[in-house]
Parts: structure tokens; sequence; C-alpha cells
């Protein structure tokens, strides 16, 4: 095995699916490829990969269908490839179980710095997870440090990833966590798209690499998960706020009744 593990290529052109294969070889990760659907499926079921990049359109079946039957029984970390940039098909990748949606044509530098930040993201081993320890760069800010503290009784806690709202837990993706820890840290300060896309990537993401449409629309749906699971009215935020042409920001902790502390974040 390589050192990062195994990765599998779901790609039915083979310009593409050589550039990847490549990247991954590169990485020093062992690849496997396929070139349809039905065959990706059932790659990653025998090779149980710690990382699949998986194309939308092949020729049998969409990446979303195999998506879902990958999900069945693997946990892999996968990332979805595609020429097409409507939002519904983003939406479709992140509710389906994808960690990233890159957009082609992609440069082999950003595909190389995604992946590696997407895999020091805690994962929990699922059905069929290849659980050979990986050799994995530094875990990142997200699991270290003291509880933090948010309005209407928001708690996140980040060496355990728990997230509580009123005592009651959450249940949260990794990128919805993430982000809510990062708006968390931000003490009521706006942040960008472009910076969440960031802080979600991972600190060793290129200061300098291109943050695409796409990439800013997936957030904005994270965002709109996000806020739903808070119990925030979409029409009228008081807790996960957008601030028009600028970003997102949480809005400051509200003191219990009788208190007079304005302690913020």
């Amino acid at each position: 095995m390589g050192d990062m593990g195994v990765a599998v290529v779901v790609e039915d052109d083979l310009d593409v699916r050589n550039l990847v294969e490549g990247v991954f070889l590169q990485s020093g990760f062992v690849v496997h490829t396929a070139v349809d659907g039905r065959e990706g499926v059932e790659v990653v079921r025998e090779m149980r990969p710690d990382v699949v990049t998986l194309d939308v359109g092949l020729p049998d079946i969409d990446g979303f269908e195999v998506l879902r039957r990958i999900r069945l029984f693997s946990s892999a970390y996968v990332v979805m490839l595609t020429g097409r940039t409507e939002e519904p098909d983003l939406l479709a990748a992140l509710q389906g179980g994808a960690d990233d949606y890159i957009t082609k044509p992609f440069r082999p530098r950003e595909m190389r710095a995604r992946v590696a930040a997407m895999m020091r993201r805690p994962r929990a081993p699922g059905p069929g997870h290849n659980d050979t320890p990986l050799a994995l760069p530094p875990a990142p800010l997200a699991v270290t440090g003291s509880p933090l503290l948010g309005p209407d009784g928001l708690m996140l806690d980040p060496r355990t990833r728990i997230v509580t709202l009123g005592g009651a837990p959450l249940e949260l993706t990794r990128t919805e966590f993430d982000l809510l820890h990062e708006l968390l840290r931000a003490s009521g300060a706006v942040l960008s798209k472009a910076e969440l896309v960031r802080a979600v990537r991972g600190e060793n993401y290129p200061k300098d690499a291109y943050i695409s449409d796409s990439d800013e629309r997936a957030v904005e749906v994270h965002i709109a998960n996000l806020r739903r699971k808070l119990g925030d009215d979409a029409e009228s935020p008081g807790c996960l706020q957008t601030v028009r042409g600028a970003g997102y920001r949480l809005a400051a902790r509200r003191p219990p009744a009788g208190s007079t502390s304005h302690r913020r974040v």
C-alpha cells in the first residue's frame, strides 16, 4: 500500500483519468481506475479505498447514482468531478454524501491540495472503510482547543467535535462543523465565502489558489443546511446572519436573563 492509502478514479475520459491517476500516484497513493459507473462501484467495493474521484457524466449510470450506491457500503472520501456548474448538481452531490466537488478543467496542484485538506478532516470509519492507519499531515485546528460558546445556548467542542444547542446535540456534517467552528472563532466578524472555502480546505491550502463560483456556491449550500439545523429563520436569521456583498457572521452571544455581562465568543 502507498504511504497515503488507496485511491479509486472513476472516469470515462482517458486524458482526465490519466491526469487524476498521476496526481494520486505522485501523492503516494496506490491507484485503481474504472471507466464507467458500474465498474466503479465494484472496484470501490473490492479495493476499499480511502478516497474516490467520481465523474458525474459517466456513460452508463451517472455519478450521482454511483455515489448513492457507494455510500451504502463505503465511507471513503468522495470527490465529484464535473464540467457542470449548475447549483442543483452541486446540491445533489453534497447532499448525496460527496465530500468535495471540483469543476473541470482543474489544475493538478489544486486537486492535490484539496484532497490533502479533505483527508485531514476527521472521519469515523464506516462499512467497507479501509482501517489501515494513514500517514496523514497534522490534524487541523478544528480538533484542538477549548469549547466555544455562541448565541442561543450554542456550544462547540473542537476536541470531541460535538455541537449542542440549548443542551441538545446537533448532527452536523464535517463541513458544517468546520464552517461553524470558523464562524465561532471569528467572534462576530464577517467572513467572506472565499475565506470560508479556505478554512474548510485547511491551513495548507494554497493562499493563491483559485476559488471558483462552484466553490462559493458550495459554501452557500452548507450555510443554508447549517442555518436550518440551528433552527434559524432563513428569511430573518437571528443567529447565522448573511451580510450582503460581504459574507456571513454569527450573532454575538446573548447574556442570560438578568445578567449584565457583555462577553462575546
